[in-house]
Formats: C-alpha cells, structure tokens, sequence
C-alpha cells in the first residue's frame, strides 16, 4: 500500500472531498498543482480514458501513485451532454457561471430536465501501472433553472435531488461525501484498496 498519493486534479473543492474520503485510509492526498505537474490534456471521448489519461501523467511526473477522476453532468434531453466537456461546456477560461448559464439555456422549454452526475477514478500505482484500480458512480437528479444553495461547486446549485428536496448546494458537506456520485464511486476504490492492504 501507499501513504501519500498525488491528485491529478488543481480543483480546491475536488482535493477537499478526496481528501476527507481518504483519510480514514491512512492517504494523504497532495495536489499535483504543489508538485509541479502541469494540466494533462484530456481530448477523449469517455470519462475512462480522460482519468486514465490524467492518472498516469501525474504519475508520470511525480514518481508518486495518482489518482484521477473525471466527471460530468450528463443531461438525458441532451443525450448525455455537457459528459466529458462539462468543465469547459461554454468554452475557454474554465467558467462555472458561463457553463451553467449555458446548461439552463439549451434546456429552455424542455420538459425532460433528468439528468445524472458520472464520476469515474482511476487510481495507478506508478505511470506504467498494468492494473489501474478502476472504480465509478452515478447520481440522479434534474437540472432546475435557478440557482439554489452556497456549497458544492460546478454545477450543483442546478442540480435538484428530489430524495432530498434540495439542490447539491444545499446538501451538508458529509452527506454529499456519502451519496454523491463521486462518493459512491470512492466507496468502490475504498473497498479495492482495502483488498490490497
């Protein structure tokens, strides 16, 4: 096992939320922006090969095991877009008020506002790594069409959980840890990464 590993990822609210969910293993998680690992190209279609993509090249540069997610909102009217451009869906700098003005408006007059967050996290051992740990989760909600709540980032004061009766924004930190997509998906690698303690 390891007891430090970088995350290939500069997203403050990212880093927090891994690093919460890893503590209980004993993991300290180290942003790759503290060690000099510039931003990894992601130019795939699916959200696997992306966090593929960005684990290995933190690795790479580092000489330390990576973690990388990707992960999106998937809209069902939309057919499954912003997917893997939802960090950029409304283009270059990086916006999340750009992105989900732009969400909100390709909605407008549609009734079918279902919509699912993806998560994906591949975990290397070293770049070369010929069994990456492969672990995944999705949430369910609707994209409402105004903001609601101060937490979270992206696109979660958008996204509605009916079993909740609240946006992502809205939820406690600890119970968004818990049953958010990105959660679910850490329980997974959890549970693997137990199996090789």
């Amino acid at each position: 096992m390891f007891d430090k590993l970088v995350l290939a990822s500069n997203n403050a609210g990212k880093l927090k939320e891994f690093s919460a969910l890893l503590a209980p293993l004993g993991v300290t998680v180290i942003p790759q922006g503290q060690l000099n690992v510039p931003e990894c190209p992601e130019p795939h279609y699916t959200f696997l090969e992306n966090a593929l993509e960005k684990a290995r090249h933190a690795s790479h540069v580092t000489g330390l095991p990576a973690l990388a997610d990707d992960s999106g909102i998937c809209v069902e009217v939309l057919g499954g877009k912003p997917g893997v451009l939802s960090a950029r869906y409304a283009g270059e700098p990086k916006s999340d008020e750009r992105n989900n003005a732009k969400l909100i408006e390709k909605l407008q007059g549609k009734a079918n506002r279902r919509a699912w967050y993806y998560c994906v996290l591949v975990l290397v051992r070293h770049a070369d790594d010929p069994q990456p740990l492969v672990a995944d989760g999705m949430w369910y909600g609707e994209v409402q069409d105004t903001a609601a709540g101060e937490g979270g980032f992206g696109y979660d004061p958008y996204f509605y959980l009916p079993e909740f009766a609240c946006t992502v924004a809205q939820l406690a930190a600890e119970d968004k840890n818990r049953v958010s997509h990105r959660g679910k998906a850490m329980q997974a690698l959890q549970a693997k990464l137990r199996e090789l303690a």
